[in-house]
Formats: C-alpha cells, structure tokens, sequence
C-alpha cells in the first residue's frame, strides 16, 4: 500500500527527472518498482534500470511492471540484482541516478561506498536523494531516537543531511539544492528530505 506522504514523495522525484531532461535512469534500492512504474509512463525516459539486492523484491517488480504492461526485458526496462554500494561498469553513462529512501538503510560507515559508486563511478548529470528527516518523527507521535522501519541504520535531522550532501557535492564537483516533501511545519520542516544533485564539472 502506498501512503499519501509515499505518493507525493515518488510524484516529487517523478516530476525532478522530468525537469532534468534525463532520458536514462538508474534507480538504485528500486524495491518493488513504485518508481520504476511511474518512470515507465513517461515516454521521455528512454532506458531505466532499477537495481536492489532482494530477488524477492525484483520479482515483485517484474509483476507489478507486467500488471501495468511495462515488461522488464532488457531493452527499456532492465532490473538488477545488485548492491548499490557496488559499480556496476556497463551502467556507466546515465543521466540521472534516484536513491529514494534507500542511504539509510545503509551503515554509515559505508556511506563512502555510496558516494564511490554514485558520483565517482556512474557519474550522471544529475543525483536525486530523498531520506526521512528525524526532527518530524514527534509529530508521527513517535519515541525520541526510535527510526521509522526496523532495518534503518539511521535516520539524520536537516542540518546533518544537507552537511554531508554538501561535503559530496564539493568533493565530486557537484551542486545541491534542497527540498521538503509532505506537510511542512515551521520549526520541523517536512517528513521526508530531498537533495537535487547537478554536476558543475
């Protein structure tokens, strides 16, 4: 079941791809294929390929592509099995790369390999991040230090975010902007964080 904060945020990430001018897509952590159906739909984006490490999440995929007659065949469509803390050197040369609520489920002291195979290795124009923000937890009504899915390594406040997607975007020749996704309160900013990476070089 997609939540309504869920829907917004992969309708976010939809509609910066599209303002990208992106035609090829990575979509890394690609889960059961919610983005991987919305990229489908637009005709704009000529090759997408969604990766993740659970066969058990690509075949979930593979049907949900099929249900809405999107085959997953290798030609515009293509599903690995893959982490993405590896590069994978035939998939070098996209255009926009999407890590939608995917880097914290990842050890922070892995975070580097991320950052290794992302900006370093496949390079695209573009790096779109989306992650919760830890401050809007209280007003999920949840327990201070507690995360939002048991397998989360950890969950950052906005100030955090946005210092290490600075640090990322300086070290590999990046800029970044940011945004909120969902209801934004005054002093907690919104549920979910999104960083809008563009290569300057």
């Amino acid at each position: 079941m997609v939540t309504l904060l869920h829907k917004e945020r992969l309708d976010t990430v939809v509609e910066a791809l599209c303002g990208s001018g992106a035609v090829t897509v990575l979509d890394l952590g690609c889960g059961p294929g919610e983005l991987l159906l919305l990229l489908a739909k637009q005709p704009q984006f000529r090759r997408i390929v969604g990766i993740d490490t659970s066969q058990e999440v690509l075949q979930e995929a593979r049907y949900q592509l099929a249900l809405h007659r999107h085959q997953a065949d290798g030609t515009r469509l293509t599903l690995y099995q893959a982490s993405f803390t590896d590069f994978i050197d035939e998939l070098k040369g996209f255009d926009a790369v999407a890590l939608v609520e995917t880097i914290e489920h990842v050890a922070p002291g892995r975070l580097s390999l991320v950052e290794r195979a992302v900006f370093s290795g496949y390079a695209p124009q573009t790096v779109l991040i989306t992650t919760p923000n830890s401050e809007y937890n209280l007003l999920h009504g949840m327990v201070p230090g507690r995360f939002r899915h048991p397998d989360h390594q950890f969950e950052w406040d906005r100030q955090k975010f946005r210092r290490w997607a600075q640090g990322v975007a300086e070290r590999n020749g990046y800029q970044v902007t940011f945004s909120d996704i969902g209801e934004v309160d005054m002093r907690l900013g919104g549920s979910t964080q999104m960083a809008v990476f563009s290569r300057i070089c």
